[in-house]
């Protein structure tokens, strides 16, 4: 039976969206070695197509702030506090930023000591609005950088790329822990990439007129 005009306005609680394009058959519950926390620009949470959302509540402890340019004390916390039922003291928390080397900075290679608990910073944004993102918050900007090695094709098909290896917010997440882990069960995050291919899948379907 066809939903109401009631029915698609109102919104999912959990994932935000309309019940009629709710997300939630997609989170695919996995507990990162590192945390997670994703800065997500304000245009991405309207953005149907966008997935940071679907990574936050699918990593768990991970936390999702939207903000463009962020209150220095803000930010601070974010990168260095204590986060509620955070299982380590706030002294080993070392944030390290998801981020292409530029060129037009150098930032200190990622050492991960063992027992390091890292807290992986993700820019979820376009590429344009990522760099202005940085360029906002030298704070980030002073951050220790991560950059994918041989990351595999996207399968982020409902998004235009400008370069072949660029990935979503999910995808380049789950291969950056996955490489920071490297070891430590890696594969724990192929059931969260094949559940993207299915919210993919759903996208590309409310994109060509037949979500069913």
């Amino acid at each position: 039976m066809p939903l109401t005009s009631s029915a698609r306005r109102a919104s999912c609680e959990r994932c935000q969206r309309p019940q009629s394009a709710c997300i939630c058959q997609w989170i695919c519950p996995v507990t990162p070695h590192h945390q997670v926390l994703v800065l997500q620009h304000p245009l991405e949470v309207k953005q149907a197509k966008g997935s940071g959302r679907l990574l936050q509540l699918s990593l768990q402890g991970s936390q999702l702030v939207v903000g463009e340019q962020f209150d220095v004390a803000q930010l601070q916390d974010l990168l260095f506090g204590v986060w509620p039922g955070a299982d380590q003291p706030v002294e080993r928390v070392q944030p390290v930023l998801l981020y292409p080397e530029t060129g037009q900075t150098a930032s200190p290679p990622v050492m991960v000591p063992a027992q390091q608990r890292l807290r992986l910073v993700i820019l979820d944004a376009t590429w344009r609005k990522s760099r202005k993102m940085l360029y906002l918050n030298p704070m980030l900007q002073q951050l220790p950088r991560l950059s994918l090695q041989n990351p595999p094709p996207s399968h982020y098909r409902i998004r235009k790329a400008h370069r072949p290896d660029q990935l979503s917010t999910l995808e380049a997440s789950c291969h950056a822990l996955a490489q920071l882990e490297q070891g430590q069960e890696k594969e724990r995050y192929l059931p969260l990439l094949q559940a993207f291919d299915g919210f993919v899948g759903q996208q590309a379907a409310y994109a060509s007129g037949s979500p069913d």
